[in-house]
């Protein structure tokens, strides 16, 4: 019995598209389940083309992410008009092109992702991978390597492993079987000292300015908490202090926002259960800017400008409130 599901159709589309002249880019927006998932993409192409690069959309900040790209040796660069030239293919890998502005720029021939399908955004390219009940798009790609017959390297395996158990929360986030085979699968090829050092990395001394700016707004809504953050140096430390409020008993959503580059950008976190965060945020932003996720995680992004001089914060908290802002307390 093979440990993984069979892939011969999707392996051989995906194949027919390389091309030994061909220069690939592999576009995402960086973090453990992206990087990891390129990292796996790059592994396949690098003796099927002429040249295969991972390039980022987004700045890279959280000590996890640098961790991973400087022990892994991920050789991810910031996407820059002179950078993108250099390439003619493009593939993406844990996103897909409506998740941000900033993949108009590029026709896809690829696409590889776990997050949900929107009905209203299809999503149109040569080949095109999603799977929305995985918990991870590492897990889909180390079931590449597997159906290859590729055996992946420490490193990779290392990066695969992490960008699981990160995107899974530690399997506390939605899963499925695949991914529990995935985790045990590449355990036995990864290296837990490596994996042991980019866990630990959580913190920067300089994001602890920004707990005690959540902590002094945080407000109660219902069974949820909601803090604003005001102007950030960058939208991943919306994301620590959402993940870190997960953790308060008694809680079964929080979102956390603020504003980066002219742009709001709020994060969503919930247990799951009690209501699907991804369906909520894009019920409550989706007309004004990119919203969506999953049951547990999601965003939402929109212009600073969409607001028509309004206060962010009171705008996102009676968006949040459904407009009764008596049930709103401050803590």
């Amino acid at each position: 019995m093979a440990l993984f599901r069979q892939l011969d159709e999707q392996i051989s589309q995906m194949l027919a598209l390389l091309n030994k002249d061909d220069r690939w880019l592999i576009v995402i927006n960086a973090d453990p389940d992206a990087l990891g998932a390129a990292l796996a993409l790059r592994h396949i192409f690098k003796r099927r083309v002429l040249d295969v690069g991972i390039g980022h959309i987004n700045e890279i900040k959280r000590p996890d992410n640098l961790s991973m790209i400087r022990f892994l040796r991920i050789p991810t660069r910031k996407i820059i008009p002179n950078l993108a030239a250099q390439y003619d293919k493009f593939a993406m890998v844990d996103s897909q092109p409506h998740h941000n502005p900033a993949f108009d720029q590029f026709q896809f021939s690829i696409v590889i992702d776990h997050h949900p399908i929107l009905p209203d955004k299809p999503v149109n390219a040569p080949f095109v991978d999603i799977r929305p009940k995985y918990g991870a798009t590492a897990t889909m790609l180390t079931e590449y390597l597997y159906n290859l017959h590729i055996r992946p390297p420490k490193l990779l395996a290392t990066a695969l492993l992490y960008a699981i158990k990160a995107d899974s929360a530690g399997f506390e986030r939605s899963f499925i079987d695949a991914d529990v085979t995935a985790f045990k699968y590449l355990t036995k090829h990864a290296d837990p000292a490596i994996l042991n050092r980019i866990a630990r990395s959580d913190f920067l001394l300089d994001w602890m300015r920004y707990f005690s700016r959540a902590f002094y707004n945080l407000r109660r809504i219902g069974q949820g908490l909601y803090a604003h953050m005001g102007k950030v140096e960058n939208p991943d430390i919306l994301v620590i202090v959402a993940d870190f409020f997960t953790r308060v008993y008694g809680v079964s959503w929080n979102v956390v926002s603020g504003e980066y580059n002219d742009k709001i950008v709020a994060i969503f976190r919930g247990d799951g259960v009690r209501r699907d965060v991804g369906k909520t945020a894009a019920s409550l932003f989706g007309e004004i800017g990119s919203a969506g996720g999953h049951k547990g995680a999601a965003r939402a992004e929109f212009d600073l400008a969409a607001l028509d001089g309004k206060d962010p914060e009171s705008f996102i908290v009676k968006k949040l409130s459904r407009g009764k802002t008596q049930n709103v307390q401050r803590i």
